[in-house]
């Protein structure tokens, strides 16, 4: 029997009609962001790893939060005169200023210091120690220092000042300055009458009567806060004691008599103080340099002024940020001090300092007050 092959039809290649091809060419709805994921991961990676080498070069390098720059006089002289900022509320000894001081520390070429203090002052801790690393490299380098008071320098601003090697004439306010304010405070506030009404009382376990001294919400027996208040009238009366023997180191020509004159806790003008020998001289801060260029033996021509700054950080680079100068660091803030550095206990003391004003505004002047 012969077989016969079976006919097959050409197979007919039909395209694709537009409606299917449109659903297998589109990304499908609601999935796009899974495609980017993975990239936003890579890209925040990268971030991360440049902030690593960052902070780690910042850890290696002991000046490597310290920029210096030129401030005034020669630009070609090698001995300097360096400015140091001391501005805003002292909370500690291991800030900006601190930073300033190691900076010059490891430079033989700085030949003196004009002390730059904008401050309502601080803690007492905070106080005492810059004034105590100040005064120790000002004894072993022997550097003359002349100190220039901005708008305030009150309190713990006035003491970080008398770190001055007790050196005559070297204590320059401006016309405007407050200072003074020498004085010791235990701020303590009770609401233990205001929680009574509301049915609040503190039972808080104590390892002794005393330990509770300063709590805002214990309801104390009369005899209890009569003892209280004798231990923190002896605290506050030792570390004013230590105030005043500062305040004579600074100001060897004042005896006892003048200081306790003065070191009523009161704030004076520029020339209320320097009738009273807390200052020398009423001027700005270029007539400190001058005097700074004195004490050093050096000349206009032979002395470079200099001021610190704070480097730019990664973020100011990368968001491409620039925050401006300001008086409070003495130099340039990056993003992060200034989203972080002002504390919310910074900014209450700085509220709450006693200025004068030469204003203009119906806004709140505690708006402005962010340098």
């Amino acid at each position: 029997m012969d077989t016969q092959p079976i006919p097959t039809a050409p197979l007919a290649l039909t395209p694709p009609s537009s409606e299917s091809g449109r659903v297998l060419l589109e990304t499908p709805r609601g999935r796009s962001w899974r495609a980017w994921f993975p990239w936003w991961i890579a890209g925040l990676s990268v971030v991360v790893a440049m902030s690593s080498v960052a902070a780690n070069a910042r850890y290696f390098q002991k000046q490597g939060q310290v920029v210096e720059r030129w401030h005034s006089l020669s630009r070609e002289a090698q001995s300097k005169v360096a400015i140091v900022d001391v501005a805003g509320a002292i909370l500690g000894g291991s800030g900006f200023a601190r930073q300033q001081l190691d900076r010059i520390e490891d430079d033989d070429s700085v030949r003196a210091i004009v002390l730059r203090v904008d401050s309502p002052g601080g803690t007492v801790a905070g106080s005492d120690e810059l004034h105590h690393h100040l005064a120790k490299l000002v004894a072993k380098r022997d550097l003359p220092v002349v100190v220039s008071m901005g708008s305030i320098a009150a309190s713990g601003g006035y003491y970080v000042a008398m770190a001055n090697g007790g050196r005559e004439d070297v204590i320059f306010a401006e016309p405007a300055t407050l200072t003074g304010s020498i004085g010791v405070i235990i701020p303590h506030y009770d609401f233990s009458k205001a929680l009574r009404r509301i049915d609040i009382a503190d039972d808080s376990i104590t390892s002794g009567p005393l330990k509770e001294m300063l709590s805002t919400t214990k309801d104390r027996a009369p005899e209890l806060a009569e003892r209280e208040r004798a231990v923190l009238q002896s605290l506050v009366d030792d570390m004013f004691g230590r105030f005043k023997e500062v305040v004579k180191g600074g100001r060897p020509k004042l005896d006892e008599a003048a200081i306790d004159k003065v070191a009523t806790g009161q704030v004076f003008t520029a020339s209320q103080a320097r009738d009273a020998g807390l200052v020398d001289r009423i001027g700005f801060l270029e007539d400190a340099v001058d005097r700074a260029v004195e004490l050093a033996g050096l000349t206009k021509d032979t002395a470079r002024v200099v001021r610190y700054v704070r480097p730019r950080g990664l973020l100011d680079d990368l968001l491409g940020i620039d925050i401006s100068p300001t008086a409070r660091a003495g130099g340039e803030r990056t993003v992060a001090d200034a989203l972080l550095k002002r504390s919310l206990l910074d900014a209450f003391v700085e509220w709450t300092t006693p200025r004068a004003w030469y204003l203009c505004s119906w806004w709140p002047a505690i708006v402005a007050s962010g340098n």
